[in-house]
């Protein structure tokens, strides 16, 4: 069975969103953020100590967007996944990995400097908090004539970019979505899939766990 290592509303929220609109079997590990503090014995999993880890039989991955790729191939065939003889094939890629390397990454930073080191670095924070909002740009002009990403559905690549709209609103940054990614982000909350995997991370906790928003 697959096992996924997930923090309430980190990064790893991507797969378990994946995991939910697949309706794969899986199994939850809760772990507290950042877990590398507040749960040594995850070192012995990921020494990373990073949040995702997954395992899938001898499949180990740490990466979540990856791991979304993995799981939409693995397991389709499903309309999550665009095929490579698909002309929306490369926007697909592009997009899966952009809700990353893009969008979250400057995000990290306003999470660390606004959130668990305050006072140390603020015109850091400020200045990826502009980064992300400039990079979002990207995102309002691809919903200018469609409701999702590519393909002209909703994909992989609607998980990858909406978990950093859920981060960006865990942070405050929200507030300046132009209407066209707060109408997106709306239909994105919607999803079942969606609903469901934020039902299972609050199901699994333990009681009084620290989170990403502690």
């Amino acid at each position: 069975m697959i096992r996924l290592y997930h923090c309430t509303d980190a990064r790893s929220f991507r797969p378990l969103w994946a995991l939910e609109e697949l309706g794969l079997d899986y199994a939850l590990t809760m772990m507290p953020f950042p877990p590398r503090y507040r749960a040594k014995e995850f070192m012995a999993v990921n020494p990373l100590g990073t949040i995702p880890a997954m395992a899938d039989g001898e499949t180990f991955m740490t990466e979540s967007a990856a791991i979304v790729q993995y799981l939409v191939t693995r397991y389709g065939p499903t309309p999550l996944a665009v095929e490579a003889e698909d002309p929306a094939y490369g926007a697909w890629l592009n997009w899966l990995h952009f809700g990353e390397a893009t969008l979250t990454f400057p995000q990290t930073l306003v999470l660390r400097y606004r959130r668990f080191e305050p006072g140390k670095a603020e015109v850091v924070a400020d200045d990826y908090a502009k980064w992300f909002q400039s990079r979002l740009k990207a995102v309002d002009r691809a919903l200018a004539s469609a409701n999702w990403l590519c393909a002209g559905r909703f994909t992989a690549a609607d998980i990858s970019v909406g978990y950093a709209l859920l981060l960006a609103e865990e942070l405050g940054l929200h507030a300046e979505f132009t209407p066209l990614i707060a109408g997106y982000w709306s239909r994105l909350k919607a999803r079942p899939g969606f609903q469901s995997a934020k039902a299972a991370q609050l199901r699994e906790a333990p009681a009084g766990a620290e989170t990403m928003a502690s």
